[in-house]
């Protein structure tokens, strides 16, 4: 493994194990710096919980899972845009940085609309009949 002098990785991986552990800092990180990452866990903890009290088929739960990890890969890709940009154009002002920086979290936008209407399709159903 080369390093620099703080003793940092620069080559790739070497086992699987430690390509895991980075990739597992990675999500820890996310999920610590990032607001709208922790939003979207705790909706989709929701979500799931409401799956199960409602008795949800494998089905509507396939497409459950599939909205909500649709909005966390969004979410993931909006955070790398977001770093690379701010690392290229060092926080200044950028007509193409902003461009770049808007289109991810549009990205992000259309996967949580996917998702919310993915819910409604699936929850309204069930919570029609539990009021009947």
């Amino acid at each position: 493994m080369a390093s620099d002098s703080a003793g940092k990785q620069t080559e790739k991986n070497h086992t699987f194990a430690q390509s895991l552990r980075h990739a597992w800092a990675g999500v820890c990180q996310v999920v610590k710096q990032e607001r709208n990452m922790r939003f979207h866990l705790v909706a989709a903890v929701l979500a799931v919980i409401c799956g199960w009290w409602l008795h949800i088929s494998t089905v509507e739960g396939l497409w459950l899972a599939l909205a909500i990890f649709t909005v966390i890969s969004a979410e993931f890709t909006n955070t790398v845009v977001e770093a690379l940009v701010d690392l290229i154009v060092r926080h200044h002002f950028d007509l193409n940085a902003k461009h770049a920086k808007d289109v991810a979290a549009g990205a992000v936008l259309c996967a949580a609309s996917f998702a919310v209407v993915v819910g409604l399709l699936i929850f309204v159903p069930h919570l029609l009949k539990l009021l009947n």
